[in-house]
C-alpha cells in the first residue's frame, strides 16, 4: 500500500532564512519554491535520490497557515511532518476503509514561482487512530515532477538515510506501519545498554527508525531527527565548516562500516546526522 517516504516537512517561521540555512547544510539549492494558494502556505523543496525535504511556512490566511502557526507556537521551527507515498491512492483508500478506517481523498496543487510550472496531487489525511498524533498524510502525485537530483559533488547530501520517530508503544506502532501501511519491518531489537527497543521499517531505500521510550511523558509519537547520506563525509565536513556551520568531529558510527558527524547549527532545531557508508573489504 505505502511505497515510499515521499517527503519530510520542517515547519519554519522565516522561509527565506530557513532556505539560506539548509542550502549550507545540504550543499544544494531548492528545486522548487512556491505557494499552496488554497492552504495559505508557502514552501521550498530540496530533492534527493529517494525523497524530498519541504520547508513549510505560513503566508496568507488559510487552513494550512492556521495549522503551521499552531505548530510554530508550540515548538518553534521543528521537524513537523512525514508524508507517505502511494502509487494508487484510490486503492489505498479502499484498503483503509476495509480495515475500519474511514478516510477521504482530497486534492492539491502548487505553482513554482521560478518557472510557473504546476504540480498536482491527491492526499489522504489520516485519523488519529492511524496518525498516532503525528502530522502525517498519504500522497499520490498526479501531474508534474520535481527536477531530478543530480550532483557529482561528494560533499553534498544525496539521499535521506533515515528519519527517527520516538514512540511510547512499539507494538502499537508495528500494528499500523507493518500491518496497515504494509511497510516492511526489517528490524525489531532491544538495545540493552540503552534499555530501548528499536524498530527499522524500510521502503524506497529509506529507513524509518523508531525508538521506544516507555518512560516518555507524552503518549503521542514524536518526529525527532534526520540522517542524511553523503559520498564523502570528509568533504562535507570541510564544506560545512567553511560555511560557519557547527559540526562535530567525524567518528565511526554505531552501524559497522559507517562514519558520522552531527550538525549542531542551521538545522531549524532538527537533530541532524551526516553519514557515509564506507566500503569494507
Amino acid at each position: 500500500m505505502i511505497s515510499s517516504v515521499d517527503h519530510l516537512i520542517i515547519a519554519v517561521k522565516d522561509l527565506n532564512q530557513a532556505i539560506n540555512d539548509y542550502e549550507k547544510v545540504l550543499g544544494i539549492s531548492p528545486c522548487w519554491k512556491g505557494k499552496h494558494t488554497e492552504l495559505g502556505t508557502k514552501n521550498a523543496l530540496f530533492n534527493f535520490e529517494n525523497t524530498y525535504l519541504e520547508l513549510l511556512s505560513p503566508c496568507d490566511a488559510g487552513p494550512g497557515t492556521e495549522l503551521i502557526n499552531l505548530l510554530l507556537e508550540e515548538k518553534g521551527d521543528h521537524l513537523a511532518g512525514i508524508v507517505l507515498g502511494t502509487q494508487n491512492i484510490e486503492q489505498t483508500q479502499e484498503n483503509l476503509n476495509r480495515t475500519g478506517h474511514s478516510v477521504e481523498i482530497s486534492s492539491g496543487e502548487a505553482i513554482n514561482e521560478k518557472d510557473g510550472k504546476i504540480r498536482r496531487w491527491k492526499n489522504i489525511f489520516l485519523p488519529s487512530t492511524l496518525s498516532r498524533e503525528l502530522f502525517i498524510f498519504i500522497i499520490e502525485h498526479t501531474e508534474g515532477n520535481l527536477p531530478k537530483h543530480e550532483s557529482q559533488d561528494s560533499s553534498k547530501v544525496k539521499k535521506l538515510d533515515h528519519v527517527v520517530i520516538n514512540t511510547q508503544d512499539a507494538d502499537a506502532f508495528i500494528s499500523i506501519y507493518r500491518d496497515v501501511y504494509k511497510i516492511r519491518l526489517a528490524l525489531d531489537k532491544t538495545i540493552e545498554h540503552w534499555k530501548r527497543r528499536m524498530l527499522f521499517f524500510r521502503t524506497n531505500a529509506t529507513t524509518i527508525e523508531v525508538i521506544e521510550e516507555k518512560d516518555k511523558q507524552e503518549s503521542a509519537d514524536e518526529l525527532w531527527g534526520l540522517a542524511w547520506e553523503v559520498d564523502s563525509i570528509k568533504d562535507a565536513h570541510k564544506r560545512l565548516v567553511s560555511n560557519n556551520v557547527e559540526v562535530t568531529p567525524i567518528k565511526e558510527g554505531l552501524k559497522k562500516g559507517t562514519l558520522v558527524a552531527t550538525i549542531k547549527s542551521h538545522t531549524c532545531n532538527v537533530p541532524t546526522l551526516l553519514i557515509q557508508q564506507v566500503n569494507i573489504e
